[in-house]
């Protein structure tokens, strides 16, 4: 017969002791969402992170696996403590070039630690840019990978930059803060992972990768075609577009020595005046208009960085927004342009762009043209909401105008940084706010329109600027 402890046996006492210690140790363990990703609370990358351009980038096929290996996480952690540099494949190399039963290997479920390695043996834990290379006179230079193996960095005597077996075919495809990625023309495959796929055919000297094929030979020439040079759209400007901005009203205004402006590679006061015609066509936005064209000059100031080779995202909050601003927040100098500001991403962003970003690593910061501040961009009710408690905003039309450069991207309030909010809040508790009862301002924009329009040769076609 059990001995009894105030009236509980030992062996229910020891049972329930033994139960209470498993529930603490299943609790201790990191939650896992449904991908098989550690969701880390409260973490947030940046729109412009080269992780995020890794996804968004032509580079599918290796987007894909680097989702389908459930590498976020890790990679998160790693572009969080450093730089990084990222040796892409071309689509064709692990579309047509792989060897099938290779590629069938590496997407099955229990060969996830394979794949996981190879992925990571393209990965660098510091940023390599291609001026980095060793001349064809150095000696090749080792790296050490995040799967802990080695590549070597080598210079052929034509010029032709190596990575390993593969040759570098876009140097600094994409450049960000945090890393950057060079495309080259084939997967590379550690020895590992080459051995793994051996012993599972029951093989020694097989090769995963095939053989290229006979070069080929132009119909109309007759000659082996050359690989053509790669050509990359758009070169960025020099400065960043921070540097690019007018200092102020007072000042002339700063030079923006970026590719477009000289040579005239972009019309960006034909695509400002484009998207504000776009925004009255639509319907809902006139007050933004109104302020863009009338109550300031940043219509023309985003037509010059435009016109400077630099890309524009616009938050653009509807009129019913607008028409909740108090005097308070209008009445200080300069207050417009602080507030449109803060609405205006250096980087060109779609809907699809935003909602997928945020939906891989729900909190999304992007950068404004209202520096430092950041606009945290989440997912909520299966779309993109910006900002958090009362000041926050739903994105509400949205592609509004998207031309390549600017985007305008509808949304149902107004922003404004996490400070303002605060002094906001003190100043109400003090006294009351002054709420403006004026109508929202209408007329004095739809001349300003008729002005933009008549300009174009279009203002006939409007009963209001008749």
């Amino acid at each position: 017969m059990d001995s009894h402890i105030y009236g509980v046996s030992e062996k229910t006492l020891f049972l329930f002791t033994l139960l209470c210690f498993s529930v603490a140790s299943i609790s201790a363990l990191p939650h896992q969402n449904r991908t098989g990703n550690s969701t880390v609370t409260g973490q947030m990358i940046n729109s412009n992170s080269v992780l995020v351009a890794l996804l968004d980038s032509h580079y599918t096929e290796l987007a894909e696996l680097v989702e389908k290996a459930l590498l976020l996480q890790t990679l998160e952690e790693a572009v969080g403590k450093h730089n990084i540099t990222i040796f892409a494949p071309k689509n064709e190399a692990l579309e047509r070039q792989l060897d099938p039963e290779f590629k069938r290997f590496l997407l099955e479920p229990g060969n996830l630690k394979s794949l996981q390695t190879l992925l990571l043996f393209h990965i660098i834990p510091q940023r390599v840019g291609s001026n980095d290379w060793p001349g064809h006179k150095a000696n090749p230079t080792r790296h050490t990978t995040l799967c802990n193996d080695h590549l070597h960095l080598i210079t052929k005597n034509s010029g032709k930059k190596l990575v390993g077996a593969a040759v570098l075919t876009r140097p600094d495809d994409v450049t960000r803060p945090d890393g950057v990625i060079h495309g080259i023309e084939r997967l590379l495959v550690p020895q590992s992972v080459q051995e793994d796929f051996n012993r599972r055919r029951n093989l020694r000297s097989i090769s995963a990768v095939l053989p290229e094929g006979a070069p080929e030979v132009d119909p109309r020439t007759h000659r082996l075609k050359k690989p053509e040079p790669p050509v990359r759209a758009g070169s960025p400007p020099v400065l960043p577009v921070y540097d690019a901005m007018s200092p102020g009203p007072s000042l002339a205004p700063a030079p923006a020595p970026g590719p477009g402006g000289p040579h005239h590679h972009f019309d960006g006061e034909s695509q400002v005046k484009d998207f504000i015609q776009t925004l009255l066509h639509y319907g809902g936005y006139n007050e933004m208009a109104d302020i863009l064209v009338n109550l300031t000059s940043l219509a023309t100031e985003m037509g010059r960085l435009v016109s400077e080779g630099y890309v524009l995202t616009v938050l653009a909050p509807n009129d019913e927004a607008m028409a909740k601003l108090t005097t308070d927040q209008l009445s200080e100098p300069g207050a417009p342009e602080q507030i449109i500001y803060y609405h205006i991403i250096p980087e060109y962003q779609t809907e699809e762009s935003m909602y997928n970003a945020v939906r891989r690593f729900g909190k999304i910061g992007y950068d404004t043209l209202r520096l430092p501040h950041k606009v945290v961009a989440q997912e909520a009710d299966g779309s993109v909401k910006f900002g958090s408690g009362d000041g926050s905003a739903y994105l509400f039309d949205p592609d509004i105008y998207t031309d390549g450069r600017i985007s305008v991207q509808g949304i149902d309030g107004v922003l404004f940084p996490e400070v303002e909010k605060e002094s906001t809040s003190v100043k109400k508790s003090v006294s009351s706010v002054k709420v403006s009862t004026t109508t929202p301002r209408r007329g004095k924009l739809m001349e300003v329109a008729c002005r933009v329009l008549g300009s174009l040769g279009q203002d006939s076609h409007f009963t209001t600027c008749q």
